[in-house]
């Protein structure tokens, strides 16, 4: 339901866009961004690319309802849209805060979020989207590249109607579907997951001591009926800030039922 939330400007305006005056579409999908950002303020959730973009990419679009032609705006309003979606994910990508990641990790537990699993699938079903809406855009940029009067008010000429909205359109079903076939793919065996965590032991601990401490450190986590297995321990500890006597040393594990 988060990113549900976070493309929330975007399918309002996708809906009006057509339907009604441009300028109605452009400022309600202002205001649902606007919206949107304001709850997640309040909610002091972290700043998602995703609604921060929704917000720029709004704004520039009510100024440009506001100040160029109508015949423009019939012809370029929906690649500029399908363009700013495509930014705004892309940039989410290129700055290490993938988007679906930033919805993904609303209430996950530490282990889960910093899995090697976890990152891989937000990070696949990121550029899933990305391709989606440079699809999106590539497409509807077609019509009035290719013939100057493209409008996508027209339903009578093939390529205004397929490459302005069903070829979108369809990408975009696409990878809603993809978003909810491959996680269920990429997720292997539960006993396979590696689940990272740190524990704290003395400065002078031998090995030995380090993997009891890490796998004692370990079995707390998991919980009750499961024991952590296959413990490493990382290359070396780091200081605590103001106790020398102590590390704090990375580990992994893995989690099986526990035997016996």
């Amino acid at each position: 339901m988060g990113i549900l939330f976070g493309f929330a400007p975007w399918i309002v305006y996708w809906v009006l866009v057509g339907n009604v005056p441009f300028a109605a579409a452009v400022l309600v999908a202002l205001a649902v961004a606007v919206a949107a950002f304001v709850v997640a303020r309040l909610r002091h959730s972290p700043g998602r690319t995703l609604e921060i973009g929704a917000v720029a990419t709004f704004v520039i679009l009510a100024v440009l309802t506001f100040t160029v032609s109508q015949p423009f705006m019939e012809r370029w309003i929906q690649p500029l849209s399908n363009a700013g979606i495509f930014a705004v994910t892309l940039v989410s990508a290129l700055t290490g805060r993938p988007f679906v990641r930033e919805f993904a990790e609303v209430g996950q537990p530490k282990e889960v979020i910093t899995s090697d699993v976890f990152a891989r699938i937000t990070s696949t079903l990121t550029w899933v989207w990305i391709a989606a809406f440079g699809g999106m855009t590539v497409s509807s940029l077609i019509p009035p590249l290719v013939q100057g009067d493209a409008t996508i008010l027209d339903t009578r000429t093939p390529l205004s109607f397929v490459c302005y909205w069903v070829v979108p359109f369809s990408l975009l079903g696409v990878a809603a579907l993809l978003t909810r076939l491959l996680p269920e793919r990429m997720v292997p065996p539960a006993e396979e997951i590696v689940r990272k965590t740190t524990f704290v032991a003395f400065a002078e601990a031998e090995i030995d001591q380090l993997i009891y401490l890490a796998t004692e450190h370990a079995n707390r986590e998991v919980g009750a009926g499961k024991e952590a297995y296959d413990v490493r321990i990382g290359s070396r500890g780091v200081p605590l800030v103001g106790d020398d006597t102590r590390q704090s040393w990375p580990s992994t594990y893995k989690v099986r039922d526990r035997r016996g």
